[in-house]
């Protein structure tokens, strides 16, 4: 089975990005997955380089059981498009930038996060709203959207991953 490396980006990597990072990384080591799959986060912003996620993020994730403690947020770089298969955006916003810094030799997929939902609980979504400036609800509503779209994207990863060991790639 190939490798596959995914990054998740949103604007200051102290919120949505490490949470999808802590969810997805837990659900791929659950599966047996995490000698196959890498996973990072990174920001496009650079107002927290260095810092730990969100005490919010991070305590919403614990009740849930996911740990965020080992995460410090970065920037996204021009040399992670060379590195990882998946990048993915929490919002448009975020995807304009990454499009912006994308190199043409990029053949990785670059796409928002509820692209890959499992269910249809967030349909009316096509972003994962940034919880920064609200209450506790919208990280407890971010949280149950990446626990979702992370399904979804890994069921997509193991789908490609099966297509390209059947061709022999």
């Amino acid at each position: 089975m190939s490798t596959v490396a995914v990054l998740f980006v949103c604007l200051g990597n102290i919120c949505r990005s490490p949470t999808a990072h802590a969810v997805f990384r837990q659900i791929v080591i659950a599966q047996g997955l995490d000698s196959k799959i890498q996973v990072d986060s990174a920001g496009t912003g650079d107002w927290h380089l260095g810092r730990a996620p969100d005490a919010r993020s991070t305590a919403t994730a614990a009740e849930r059981g996911y740990d965020l403690s080992d995460l410090r947020a970065r920037l996204v770089t021009s040399s992670d498009f060379a590195h990882f298969d998946y990048i993915i955006a929490m919002d448009n916003s975020n995807l304009n930038d990454l499009q912006v810094m994308r190199p043409s030799e990029f053949s990785g997929e670059l796409e928002l996060f509820l692209n890959y939902p499992a269910k249809d609980r967030y349909s009316g979504y096509t972003e994962v709203p940034d919880p920064y400036l609200g209450g506790a609800e919208g990280f407890a509503l971010v949280l149950e959207m990446i626990e979702d779209a992370s399904l979804g994207l890994l069921e997509h990863i193991k789908a490609q991953l099966q297509q390209s060991d059947m061709a022999g790639g």
